[in-house]
């Protein structure tokens, strides 16, 4: 019959076969399916504790970081007091040795005060200050009396004698002068209105 017209009709012809991959126009290359992912509940707790973790550990990180700062620091402070007193600490030595063989006491004594001022010097660089004591009126906040005695020369609650020296650094009290203070005159030595 009509196998010609058949074949050329493109009607009833079967259909023709797909073009293979590397003739597909770019358009048309397939992309990997991915899903879509899900913005439930579960995955907002996950990124949350992801979250938390790392900032934990940034937070750990930073406090060792401190602490190593810190004792850094105070090596450094603790290395330039030791610096600023072993002058002082070699001239007491010196001192000490000369003193065996000194024949003069006085120059001794002398050399000795020298090595004292140069300790104070020291301090007061450091910015550390001797509380003042002797002829100033009783301060608790830096004295602190062991003894009170009577005393002709020194007004009632004055400072009469320093037995250990208080010192002050950078305006707080490191340690408090032990003092001995005048009190009043006793009641037996005051007039008698008997006399008058």
């Amino acid at each position: 019959m009509n196998t010609e017209t058949d074949s050329q009709n493109p009607t009833s012809a079967a259909p023709p076969e797909a073009a293979p991959d590397s003739e597909r126009p770019a358009t048309e290359a397939k992309a990997p399916v991915e899903a879509p992912a899900p913005d439930g509940p579960e995955v907002e707790i996950a990124k949350l504790k992801e979250r938390l973790l790392r900032t934990a550990a940034d937070f750990d990180n930073f406090r060792k970081r401190s602490r190593r700062d810190i004792a850094d620091a105070e090596r450094r402070v603790q290395e330039d007091l030791l610096r600023s007193l072993l002058p002082t600490f070699d001239n007491l030595e010196r001192a000490v040795m000369h003193a065996g063989a000194a024949s003069d006491v006085k120059a001794l004594a002398e050399g000795i005060k020298m090595v004292i001022r140069q300790f104070q010097d020291t301090l007061g660089g450091l910015g550390i200050e001797r509380v003042a004591t002797v002829g100033k009126p009783f301060d608790p906040a830096e004295h602190e009396a062991v003894q009170h005695v009577q005393s002709a020369d020194m007004p009632p609650g004055a400072v009469v004698q320093e037995l250990q020296p208080g010192y002050r650094w950078q305006g707080k009290l490191m340690r408090p002068a032990l003092v001995v203070v005048a009190k009043g005159a006793s009641p037996s030595a005051a007039p008698s209105d008997k006399d008058s």
